[in-house]
């Protein structure tokens, strides 16, 4: 740590928090100020100030990384809070938490969407109610096989497709489910740009560090909607500091050999 990382740090995490005097610092000073310490100076000063992503990418990550691992809600709402303060709206929040269902299950999703509810109303957002929406939901496609099989293409192109194949010899209705639900209900949905929804489906993958047939997958679809190789990395890498190093550094790896999957195909 050095007095330079910490105060951009400082800077940084005021910005995030809206505040002069981060909670952080205060929360822990009685305990753990060095804990504090190395916190601003490292995840803020040292992380989120690095030019790969932006604060508004950062922040979907931290969040979707968050809601997916499903045990550390004062964080998961301290980043809701934090995502809006830098220019997130709360309908791209509440986007993400219907985005994560698919990658962590409805529980998940669930308890992702009430922590909005509290930093929306906390924040004097009016609650959302069944006679006044947020906004009007939005219809599946009609053909919602077609559809989704058109997004899956899309999105994580020949690596989806295997996938959907592997599956047709013992669960031809679980590939039939990913296509229409995952991809044709929750894809196509207007909320979240695809950049965005690949940002979101590997930084929970990496964070949760249970699906690396499927991260790859996603590594690959992160890629085809138009991230470069560096703005991947670093997705990767920021996932360190909310899943730990293993969860980043197992990604990571992962992520080279995708890469070098990519240029061999290339060239080949």
């Amino acid at each position: 740590m050095t007095h330079d990382t910490f105060h951009e740090g400082l800077a940084l995490l005021q910005q995030l928090e809206g505040c002069a005097t981060p909670s952080l610092l205060d929360a822990l000073a009685p305990l753990a100020p060095d804990l504090a310490q190395l916190a601003v100076s490292f995840v803020y000063g040292q992380l989120y100030t690095r030019p790969q992503l932006t604060l508004p990418q950062r922040q979907l990550a931290t969040v979707a990384a968050l809601a997916a691992l499903g045990q550390a809600r004062p964080q998961l709402k301290f980043h809701i809070a934090g995502a809006l303060n830098v220019g997130c709206s709360p309908q791209e929040i509440i986007e993400l938490m219907l985005h994560l269902v698919v990658y962590a299950g409805f529980p998940a999703g669930l308890n992702g969407l009430f922590a909005a509810r509290e930093v929306f109303q906390e924040r004097g957002h009016a609650p959302t109610t069944a006679a006044a929406p947020a906004s009007p939901p939005v219809p599946p496609p009609a053909d919602r096989y077609q559809a989704g099989w058109q997004a899956l293409r899309e999105v994580d192109g020949h690596a989806g497709e295997q996938v959907i194949a592997s599956l047709a010899g013992i669960a031809p209705d679980l590939g039939r489910f990913v296509i229409e639900f995952a991809f044709g209900d929750i894809y196509t949905r207007p909320g979240l740009t695809l950049l965005q929804r690949e940002l979101a489906t590997v930084a929970a993958l990496a964070a949760m560090g249970t699906a690396a047939p499927q991260l790859r997958v996603h590594l690959h679809g992160l890629l085809n909607v138009g991230a470069t190789p560096a703005q991947m990395t670093e997705a990767l890498m920021h996932i360190a500091a909310y899943a730990g190093f293993p969860a980043a550094i197992n990604a990571v790896l992962l992520a080279q050999e995708v890469l070098a999957e990519r240029a061999s195909q290339h060239h080949g």
